[in-house]
């Protein structure tokens, strides 16, 4: 397989300044929260090497991310533990301080000779970035370097796309020119004589959430899944051993595991997009259950991230549908709902449907539902709330409260695909109108649904005797 150091589609300068005399150069991390394969990191460490400085990783904690809860917080910061002690091992220095990250960057850009960042897709990582470039004014050297996808976002496409089989064309053409292994640099000064410190501390990280101002509403799932890099790959192992070559036969089958768990792993960075399609592909080349998994992992995900760049004023709202959609819903707002429940009903699992309450119980008990089951959870949203607007609305913000993977662009073009984004006008029905419908004896046409609760009935009871 072919190494690569860093494409340069993937960098984009952000200040119009050459490196300043500094104790170190800086990368800001953020998105990218992994040592391994992560091309922004890679760069930094050139970059520390061509300069003859240390390299200093810094992360800003903020307490207050909308919409996170200590469910995400014990994630992240299980898996930024993780990057703290690969990144010593390096040579590489490692800060972790409360405050907003663009400030904490800031802060320590004053003393740094150049400073990289990896890149953002949405509306509050892009302003950090903006308002950081703005502030050092031309001041410092800053490089953005773009690894949370395979294809950069702006060379697959410059508008947004309608739907799949529009950017599938698209990535394809260049896919191959990215997917290849990263080097691995190694720093020339050791970060060890740097009097930088952070003032949080890793060591523990349940005694950090307890320190932290969080919402704690819902709790940590790591009995269930363990935030970090070697945890995400281990998951992706564990389908590769045994699972992948009934991938494309089970996708859609939700009582079986053959999964592999990515999602919550990508959302933090804690796992390369390149490195776990480079995993796949070395063990399986060819064949139905790799195509089905590279066009999930990247076509699919990747639209998604079109989607949230191209759509930076309201991608995580109704009115960000196309238009065909929001006409069809409003034609149909009025009309008869055999069955309507109040948010508290749905995030309680307390509907008529065994299937839904299932669904619903998984994402509650374990930070994760199968795929095939989230478009079915969402549907049933469209079809029991009583306004189109409302259900969108109540869908996405649960959501984001109970997923390990939630506040993603995955989310945000997954919930409106719910109600007709990167979709296409279906036969009309009442209340869908022409929006795709899914119901209930389908679920028991195409899976073994009863199986499905047989699974989230035994992983609840697992839950409620480890909590």
């Amino acid at each position: 397989m072919a190494t690569s150091l860093i494409e340069p589609e993937r960098l984009r300068r952000l200040t119009d300044a050459d490196p300043r005399p500094g104790d170190y150069v800086l990368y800001w991390m953020q998105n990218a929260q992994r040592a391994e394969h992560n091309p922004a990191l890679e760069f930094a460490a050139r970059r520390a090497n061509e300069l003859k400085r240390p390299l200093l990783v810094c992360f800003g904690l903020t307490d207050d991310y909308p919409g996170a809860n200590l469910r995400h917080y014990r994630f992240m910061l299980e898996g930024l533990a993780e990057v703290e002690t690969s990144l010593k091992r390096r040579g590489i220095g490692f800060v972790l301080r409360a405050g907003e990250p663009d400030r904490v960057a800031l802060d320590l850009a004053k003393d740094a000779a150049a400073m990289i960042v990896d890149r953002g897709y949405l509306r509050l990582q892009k302003q950090w970035r903006a308002s950081v470039a703005a502030k050092l004014d031309g001041a410092c050297e800053f490089t953005q370097v773009e690894g949370e996808v395979v294809v950069p976002v702006d060379l697959a496409s410059d508008k947004r796309e309608y739907a799949a089989r529009t950017i599938r064309p698209k990535i394809k053409k260049h896919r191959d020119k990215f997917l290849v292994e990263l080097s691995t640099t190694a720093v020339k000064k050791d970060a060890g004589g740097l009097s930088v410190e952070g003032d949080l501390d890793l060591s523990d990280v349940p005694a950090l959430c307890d320190s932290l101002t969080l919402d704690r509403e819902v709790g940590p799932v790591s009995q269930f899944f363990e935030g970090g890099t070697t945890a995400a790959k281990t998951r992706l192992r564990s389908l590769l051993d045994d699972g992948f070559e009934s991938y494309a036969a089970h996708r859609n089958q939700p009582q079986t595991d053959d999964l592999s768990y990515l999602s919550m792993g990508l959302h933090f960075g804690q796992i390369s997009p390149v490195e776990a399609a480079l995993m796949a592909l070395e063990r399986y080349p060819e064949g139905e259950n790799t195509d089905d998994f590279l066009e999930e992992l990247i076509v699919r995900r990747e639209l998604t991230h079109n989607y949230v760049h191209f759509t930076p004023r309201n991608y995580d709202s109704y009115d960000a549908l196309p238009d065909w959609a929001q006409k069809t819903l409003a034609e149909h707002a009025d009309d008869e709902r055999e069955h309507v429940y109040t948010r508290q009903q749905l995030e309680d699992a307390e509907t008529h449907d065994p299937y839904w309450n299932a669904a619903m119980r998984e994402m509650r008990h374990t930070g994760y539902m199968h795929n095939y089951m989230r478009m079915y959870w969402g549907k049933k949203i469209l079809e029991w709330t009583n306004t189109p607007e409302y259900g969108n609305r109540i869908t996405r913000e649960i959501n984001d409260k109970y997923f390990i993977d939630g506040r993603d662009p995955n989310s945000y073009a997954n919930v409106n695909w719910i109600y007709g984004l990167h979709d296409r006008p279906w036969t009309e029905r009442d209340v869908f109108g022409k929006t795709r419908y899914m119901n209930a004896n389908g679920l028991r046409r195409k899976c073994d649904i009863d199986g499905y609760v047989e699974k989230v009935d035994r992983l609840v009871e697992r839950a409620e005797s480890e909590s």
